[in-house]
């Protein structure tokens, strides 16, 4: 009876990284011998988000290493990691920025842009944020692979991880911008699932970053991540008064963005 408590909460966690493996990555249901047509709550399960970014971050790591292990240019390499990682995904999160950056920028009150988010048409801001995002991802990771191929690996399980976390935040941060969309259906994180989430992120950088280039890369990194977050849950508060999967999306790639340059900068 006294490990009882312990083998619940190991079952919980298990069926949290389930849940979330499900939700964040196109890993088959079946799998798990789940129909994967019930949503989960996520007020709880969302603080395992990062661990699944390691999951993300490892598989685009491992491109990277073997491309560069059979010759690849630290660019072709770069770029093949972050193919992987969309892959992987689905590009679940691309989707929801080139959405965020086309009805924030095309739509001239909050319903209007919320129409426009709606549209699965991409539009020119949409186009021009993709391909920002997978440039910018793509030769910050060449840089860093110029200094070892692990250690670019590494950065990027970290920025996986901690752009998850960055999602946790915003969605506990801001109320559903739209009823019935993607991230009120889902349950938003309770503040302990969203502390946990952060907790899990910052151990990860530790492990991470730090052995791979430093305290103080570690640091810009994580606090340029942090500031493209709360740079985030402004303007989406701004622009439609809340969130929704598509702001959630871009968060997540605005915050991997900003965390591989910082590192990359050091």
């Amino acid at each position: 009876m006294a490990d009882d408590p312990f083998r619940a909460e190991l079952d919980a966690i298990l069926g949290d990284l389930k849940a979330s493996l499900l939700f964040l990555t196109r890993v088959p249901a079946r799998l798990f011998g789940d129909s994967g047509a019930a949503r989960p709550d996520f007020s709880r399960a969302a603080r395992v988000f990062p661990a699944i970014g390691v999951l993300i971050g490892a598989v685009g790591g491992l491109v990277l290493i073997v491309a560069r292990d059979l010759g690849e240019s630290p660019l072709i390499a770069a770029g093949l990691a972050v193919l992987a990682t969309f892959l992987l995904t689905g590009g679940l999160h691309e989707d929801g920025l080139a959405d965020t950056a086309d009805g924030f920028c095309g739509g001239a009150t909050a319903e209007r842009k919320l129409e426009i988010m709606d549209d699965s048409r991409i539009g020119t801001y949409g186009a021009v944020a993709l391909v920002s995002s997978i440039g910018l991802r793509v030769t910050a990771l060449a840089d860093l692979a110029i200094f070892g191929s692990w250690r670019s690996a590494l950065a990027l399980i970290a920025a996986e991880a901690v752009s998850r976390a960055a999602v946790v935040r915003l969605w506990h941060a801001l109320p559903s911008a739209r009823p019935g969309s993607l991230s009120e259906q889902a349950g938003p994180p309770d503040q302990m699932a969203m502390l946990i989430a952060i907790a899990i992120a910052l151990v990860v950088v530790v492990i991470t970053v730090i052995p791979a280039y430093g305290f103080w890369a570690a640091v810009v990194g994580s606090a340029l991540a942090a500031l493209a977050t709360f740079g985030m849950t402004l303007l989406a508060d701004r622009q439609i008064g809340g969130r929704t999967g598509d702001t959630l999306g871009a968060c997540q790639q605005v915050a991997a963005i900003a965390f591989l340059i910082g590192v990359a900068g050091f």
